[in-house]
């Protein structure tokens, strides 16, 4: 289990959880998102750790919706987390974000698509913050061990996460290979699985990804089947409206019944 300041239930046998909307959209909706997240996981006792993009640089279009500005986004989390006393996550692209976004957040992630960026895992290294960096598309578990490396040859002591969101499959699918948990869980970390970005079906005509939520629940309860020590969970009250991946993220109304599915598999194979 990982240990992060404000995580709570870290003494229970649950699974943590990584979970919020893909991107900040706004004040109400986030604290909105996080409230009823707090809810479910203190009942049931799963670590629990927000997570919201606080600018979304890796879109397909240019005119995509990138975010509601950064000042803005970094304060929405940072009031979330002092709100409910709970950690948060944000991801980075550019290695002058670190510094910046460290002020607002506990975990600083690093995208699948950039876990090759030696200069931008050390500048999130360098804040001294937990480092969850996403597996690429196209590199298997084992490869990964070079990527949490990068973080101990700057920081020894820091908190390494990775995370799996399956590999490339043709041009427009992805599929999890969940050999990949046992793998990366050999290099002494833990290890989640993206239960929301695995299902993507990047490069459609309409520059929007596809996806297919419907089988969220499939990819999760066979990542703790396997022994994955996290899940990473985009939601949203309405995914139909949500401004950036919404044709991946589980409906927040959905999320409880799932997760008590999830701990009583959790209890079935420890």
């Amino acid at each position: 289990m990982i240990q992060l300041p404000k995580l709570h239930h870290t003494d229970s046998s649950n699974f943590f959880l990584m979970a919020g909307p893909c991107a900040i959209e706004g004040r109400d909706m986030a604290l909105q998102i996080a409230e009823r997240i707090v809810e479910i996981t203190n009942r049931l006792r799963i670590p629990y750790i927000f997570k919201g993009s606080y600018r979304k640089a890796n879109r397909t279009k240019a005119n995509s919706f990138t975010g509601i500005g950064d000042e803005l986004a970094l304060s929405i989390l940072k009031e979330v987390g002092d709100t409910f006393n709970i950690p948060t996550v944000t991801d980075i692209h550019e290695s002058h974000e670190a510094a910046m976004a460290a002020q607002a957040v506990d975990v600083l992630q690093i995208p699948a698509f950039l876990c090759r960026q030696t200069e931008l895992i050390e500048a999130a290294a360098r804040t001294g913050k937990a480092v969850n960096i996403k597996k690429g598309q196209f590199l298997s578990g084992e490869s990964m061990s070079f990527a949490a490396e990068k973080v101990r040859a700057i920081n020894p002591d820091a908190s390494v996460i990775l995370t799996d969101r399956g590999n490339s499959f043709g041009y427009g699918d992805l599929v999890v290979d969940y050999r990949n948990i046992p793998a990366m869980q050999s290099f002494g970390v833990p290890v989640v699985m993206d239960c929301t970005h695995s299902l993507q079906q990047p490069n459609q005509a309409s520059g929007v990804t596809g996806g297919k939520p419907a089988l969220i629940a499939t990819i999760a309860k066979a990542a703790i089947a396997v022994g994955a020590d996290g899940l990473f969970i985009e939601t949203h009250p309405d995914p139909s409206c949500a401004k950036s991946d919404g044709a991946n993220m589980l409906p927040l109304d959905q999320l409880e019944a799932l997760l008590e599915r999830l701990v009583r598999v959790r209890e079935a194979v420890i």
